[in-house]
């Protein structure tokens, strides 16, 4: 078990092409994403990234790769700019990584040629300047990624010292009326990891069309502690939602089964026995759902440890994001989700709807002090070198 990673460039970013990346790295790889965070690197860094490039490429891939981080990912005009870091571990990280990103193809080659397999076929651009096919007049990678092992240790050394010192959330943009800014934190669950899958830069992608700005990500497992308070307001509203309905469905039942007519107070008393256990089993669903743990089950010593489920979670900003987000997330319900909506296109039922989205100002506060977005464990994964497998996901 090895650990490498994939550096999703600026430009990249900025063109909306993030899920596009990620759907094609996520479906075609048998490793695991075990972690995720935007940086925007600075001068200091970006020296130093671009001096451990050149000392392991070709030379013409040199004067591409590291004048290019050079001139492209430093911060210019005072401002830095976003690039996304991705973390991959399992055997032979780099040999895959780098299969699917695809090569800097430095040799002159005719339009026809390529094929739009790997990343870089699809969104990097490699021009030559017109009777010059030795001369290169403009060159956008896509993403970088390390070809041998000892460059991605040597490389993510660099950036477990830069990350212990940056925030989680990129602040890299001065708007002209910042009272208008909104940000919103989005979950996309646990049902979108079970397999090798292109759901979640899919999901991601049709966020992109919001125009909002990703500035804070992280893959993230809740504890049972942590989910439990994420979804506390839920259980009281699944109380009151279901508790009657199924204590009446009892009634039926039992009059049904013994040839009798229950009264109204009976039927009560269901209310608040059979309905409310029901409407508790539905809550222990949904928490098992998002942490691969029931509260029923687990010890009180593990409450507090990290699920056996996985979910990556957002943060957009720009003016109105909380409403921008649940427009194209959909309702609850994926089966009254209108078409073109995340939910509508994913979700499978009620528990089962593939993503969260916050509904306001005050959710997002709330859900980002739960899920403790400032923090992102990508500075103490790479100096873990790797972690284990994701066992699966548990739950519905």
């Amino acid at each position: 078990m090895s650990l490498s990673y994939v550096l999703v460039t600026p430009y990249t970013i900025a063109k909306s092409r993030t899920g596009g990346v990620i759907a094609r790295l996520l479906s075609r790889l048998d490793l695991e994403l075990a972690g995720a965070q935007m940086i925007a690197p600075d001068e200091s860094f970006v020296k130093e990234f671009a001096a451990s490039l050149r000392g392991e490429v070709s030379p013409l891939d040199v004067s591409l790769l590291a004048d290019y981080v050079e001139q492209n990912m430093a911060p210019s005009g005072g401002r830095k700019h976003r690039s996304l870091l991705l973390l991959f571990q399992g055997e032979n990280p780099c040999e895959k990584l780098a299969g699917i990103c695809g090569r800097l193809y430095p040799e002159h080659r005719d339009f026809d040629s390529l094929t739009g397999e790997t990343i870089r076929d699809t969104y990097a651009d490699l021009i030559y300047a017109p009777g010059a096919p030795d001369k290169v007049s403009y060159f956008e990678p896509a993403v970088l990624t390390p070809r041998t092992q000892e460059w991605a240790d040597r490389d993510l050394a660099l950036f477990a010292e830069f990350l212990k010192d940056q925030e989680n959330i990129i602040k890299n943009m001065q708007y002209p009326e910042p009272e208008k800014i909104e940000r919103t934190l989005v979950i996309i669950k646990p049902d979108n990891w079970q397999y090798a899958s292109s759901r979640p830069g899919t999901i991601i992608d049709m966020f992109s069309r919001t125009g909002l700005r990703i500035v804070g990500i992280k893959v993230h497992r809740f504890s049972l502690a942590g989910a439990l308070e994420f979804y506390g307001p839920v259980e009281e509203a699944l109380k009151e939602k279901l508790s009657p309905i199924f204590g009446q469905k009892a009634r039926e039942i039992l009059e049904r089964e013994f040839k009798l007519n229950l009264s109204m107070e009976a039927e009560k008393s269901l209310v608040g026995s059979v309905g409310i256990e029901y409407a508790r089993d539905q809550f222990y669903r949904i928490i098992d759902f998002m942490s691969g743990k029931r509260p029923d089950t687990c010890l009180p010593r593990d409450q507090d440890k990290p699920g056996s489920v996985k979910c990556m979670i957002l943060i957009y900003e720009g003016i109105n994001a909380i409403g921008r987000i649940r427009e194209v997330l959909g309702p609850t319900d994926p089966l009254k989700a209108p078409g073109g909506t995340v939910r509508r296109e994913f979700g499978s039922n009620v528990m089962v709807n593939t993503a969260h989205a916050s509904d306001s100002r005050e959710s997002f506060e709330r859900e980002r002090a739960i899920v403790k977005i400032e923090e992102n464990s990508l500075e103490s994964i790479i100096r873990a070198g790797f972690k284990p497998r994701d066992p699966g996901p548990a739950g519905p």
